[in-house]
């Protein structure tokens, strides 16, 4: 396959205007992904997982930009929130990594892709549970299409790799050319939310 088709939401065709509703499809994606990579071997693994990489770094990274900073900002422990979801995105991304470096057919790949499967779904759980129903319940429709869009603007610009310890604007200066991708991913982000 010479392009990289990566699930992204919306391609169910339903109306991108809730940011929980986006993100939660997003996770089913990465779920339907996990379940392809395990299914298949050689190339066609391969490929699941570059997508698998892909999604991952694009929902993290929405995340990074639209939902961390919301939660902080509006939820009584926000802080302490986001900080432990961090901390499990920094988790994931090494081991994404690991993974990234290995043969998809070898001996130790599935064994470490299965660990890496059930650290993400555990993470989507909190994520649910401590996040979105929070951002669902204190934000009027508006404010969810407005966030909705400012996601669709992050896939748009997100990096495809996997960035251990990128989870703030201070980490990412430090990246060079992966610096410029996430200040336009910022940025998109922004004008997307209606800011400068």
């Amino acid at each position: 396959m010479s392009e990289l088709q990566t699930p992204q939401a919306g391609d169910d065709r339903a109306r991108d205007d809730d940011v929980v509703a986006l993100l939660m499809r997003q996770h089913g994606d990465i779920r339907n992904l996990f379940d392809e990579v395990e299914a298949t071997e050689g190339e066609e693994r391969r490929d699941a997982f570059r997508r698998l990489v892909r999604l991952l770094a694009v929902h993290e990274t929405a995340e990074e930009e639209v939902v961390h900073p919301f939660v902080r900002r509006s939820v009584a422990g926000g802080q302490d929130i986001v900080e432990d979801r961090l901390k499990e995105e920094r988790e994931a991304k090494e081991m994404l990594a690991d993974l990234d470096e290995m043969d998809p057919d070898g001996p130790d790949f599935l064994p470490r892709l299965i660990t890496l499967r059930r650290n993400v779904q555990m993470h989507a759980r909190a994520e649910e549970r401590y996040e979105f129903i929070h951002i669902r319940r204190s934000t009027d429709v508006t404010d969810l299409a407005a966030m909705a869009k400012a996601v669709k603007a992050a896939e748009a610009m997100a990096p495809t790799p996997p960035h251990p310890g990128v989870e703030s604007g201070a980490k990412n200066v430090a990246l060079g050319p992966v610096a410029a991708l996430m200040d336009r991913t910022k940025d998109a982000v922004r004008k997307a939310m209606g800011g400068s």
